[in-house]
């Protein structure tokens, strides 16, 4: 069984944080909601695996 990798795993975290911000300038928030929704969706059709993304969905669930 194959679980969520909740250690750091992401080589340039802010580069990344910045880029995803970047993503959501001067969108609205519907627009912004749906930037997210699709990048979601897109992560979670490469994961593949419905263990993972249960485990993904009740870890987001909590916060």
């Amino acid at each position: 069984m194959t679980t969520v990798n909740t250690a750091p795993n992401i080589a340039k975290p802010d580069d990344f944080y910045a880029r995803l911000l970047a993503a959501h300038e001067g969108k609205s928030k519907a627009e912004s909601d749906e930037i997210n929704a699709r990048l979601a969706l897109i992560l979670s059709n490469h994961i593949g695996d419905m263990e993972v993304l249960e485990e993904a969905i009740e870890l987001a669930s909590r916060a």
